[in-house]
């Protein structure tokens, strides 16, 4: 039987990569331990002002009516990265990405068209001999990482900063992959879509009322200090008025915070999702129903993820299944 999947872009599976390396010379040996898992130097924790749409400051509102289902599908992706070898300090790292629309039918959860799978080396190309370069992308696809930060100059580096530099362009091609999978659904999807993350990355998906954008971490908290109590002391099932985000490098939305569990004796972020939507039409009403569609989700429990107090069961089974297909 053949995969119910399209195969990767590229044939870069972490064997094939390996299987390249040491055919051009390296010594590649097992796999380190994944990016993700790696102490990071984010910047810090913040908060950051937001322009109100409903009134002229964040209040908190009761979500009135019962919970509804109206969700039509969902959309997640994953991702893994690990250096597999060095060419002196400089780290090459195996990426690989996918993402995918689940559809909802009669309860059941199947892949709606195709998942977008790909694999690839993640190398700062200046920082490579000419000769293995072509070596390398001669076998498998090899995408840079300093060029996405703007500064591919030539130079000593510190090989965790390039590993950092290879796991954020690693980031950059999940958020791409899910994003083009959102656009595909305003094309050609049938009902609104729960998308794991924000929506504000794309013109199309952040206009859009059939996509609506769930965000579980909170590293930026969208509220002045007057605000932030408030938001932090939501209560099961209430939200704050929304908000309109803007950035030079997003495109706005409707932003409110919603509550889906009961904090109470756990820590403040506890249940705290923050929503993005298109601003369209009543802002209030739009609100009070995407919130009422997500709140009739949080049943079955998305247990044993760690983060079941801020994932729906959807977003869960879409990555179990990702997980199943990366390979």
């Amino acid at each position: 039987m053949g995969p119910s999947y399209g195969p990767s872009e590229g044939a870069a599976s972490i064997r094939d990569a390996l299987r390249a390396l040491r055919d051009a010379g390296l010594g590649a040996g097992a796999p380190g331990a994944p990016l993700e898992t790696l102490p990071r130097g984010d910047e810090p924790p913040r908060l950051e002002r937001a322009t109100p749409l409903e009134g002229s400051a964040i209040a908190t509102r009761a979500v009135p009516g019962a919970p509804t289902v109206g969700f039509r599908a969902f959309l997640d992706g994953i991702q893994r990265s690990q250096v597999i070898a060095h060419v002196g300090v400089v780290p090459l790292v195996h990426g690989a990405v996918a993402a995918a629309v689940r559809l909802r039918t009669d309860r059941a959860l199947r892949t709606w068209e195709h998942p977008v799978v790909s694999q690839a080396l993640y190398a700062p190309r200046a920082l490579l001999d000419p000769g293995l370069l072509a070596t390398l992308a001669a076998r498998l696809p090899v995408e840079e990482t300093l060029a996405a930060e703007g500064d591919a100059a030539v130079g000593a580096r510190h090989p965790q900063e390039l590993a950092a530099r290879a796991l954020t362009a690693v980031q950059r091609a999940r958020e791409a992959a899910e994003l083009s999978l959102a656009v595909r659904w305003v094309t050609a999807g049938d009902g609104p879509l729960l998308v794991d993350g924000g929506t504000s990355g794309s013109a199309e998906a952040s206009r859009s009322p059939m996509v609506v954008g769930v965000v579980k971490s909170h590293r930026t908290l969208y509220a002045d200090e007057a605000a932030l109590q408030l938001v932090l002391g939501l209560g099961e099932g209430e939200r704050t008025t929304a908000v309109t985000l803007s950035s030079p490098r997003r495109h706005p939305v409707a932003s409110w915070y919603l509550r889906l569990r009961d904090p109470a004796g756990r820590a403040p972020l506890h249940g705290l999702v923050r929503v993005e939507a298109a601003i369209a039409g009543d802002v209030t009403a739009r609100a009070d129903e995407v919130s009422r569609w997500i709140l009739a989700e949080r049943a079955p429990v998305a247990l044993p993820d760690p983060r079941w107090d801020v994932m729906v069961y959807g977003i869960r089974e879409c990555e179990q299944y990702l997980t199943a297909i990366l390979r």
